[in-house]
């Protein structure tokens, strides 16, 4: 035995550790490389809600922090600080982007993207839109990249927003944000208007 105290991760642990690194803004989760310490039971739900042991976590402020520290690598998803990663459920999306703002008209249009943690993002090249449709019902899942390769499930009063400022483009509708084309649906798929 080595003499050194095994340490089991917590919600609390991982909070005391993220606070002590001091940073303002996000902290460089991307330069931190911990060792796997196993999965807790934290899970974001579809709604975006936040829960430990079953309870959702009432303080908002608690969440943005646990949100700072979140990171994705392939389907799964990890809180990291500098001395422990560890895994965590999430149902679809860590976020959800509860209202969009749109400036400018055309391929001059910008929608600026608000989550339910207050984070914005506007879409463009760097944080894409997304539109998965499901195979029985056709309906349409959308997202929003909000930071790096984390996103946004977009809330159905903004979707149905975001139609209606779709346009037809190389046979896509879709939307325009930050110089890029985002189809949500062929075309040719949508029905007939009367």
């Amino acid at each position: 035995m080595s003499g050194q105290k095994t340490v089991t991760p917590s919600a609390e642990s991982l909070a005391a550790s993220i606070k002590a690194t001091k940073t303002r803004g996000l902290p460089p989760v991307e330069t931190w490389n911990p060792p796997f310490c196993g999965d807790i039971d934290m899970e974001i739900r579809r709604d975006g809600t936040w829960f430990y042991e079953g309870t959702p976590i009432g303080r908002q402020g608690l969440v943005k922090l646990f949100a700072s520290i979140l990171i994705r690598e392939e389907d799964d998803y990890f809180l990291v600080t500098p001395v422990e990663k560890v895994g965590i459920r999430v149902a679809d999306a860590p976020f959800v982007a509860v209202d969009f703002e749109a400036s400018g008209e055309g391929t001059a249009q910008r929608l600026t993207f608000t989550t339910n943690l207050e984070d914005i993002t506007v879409a463009g090249e760097d944080a894409p839109l997304r539109f998965v449709r499901d195979p029985d019902s056709g309906e349409p899942s959308p997202y929003v990249r909000v930071r790096r390769n984390l996103e946004a499930l977009i809330d159905r009063k903004s979707f149905y927003r975001l139609v209606d400022l779709g346009v037809h483009h190389d046979g896509w509708f879709g939307v325009w944000s930050g110089g890029a084309f985002f189809g949500i649906i062929p075309s040719e798929d949508l029905p007939a208007e009367d």
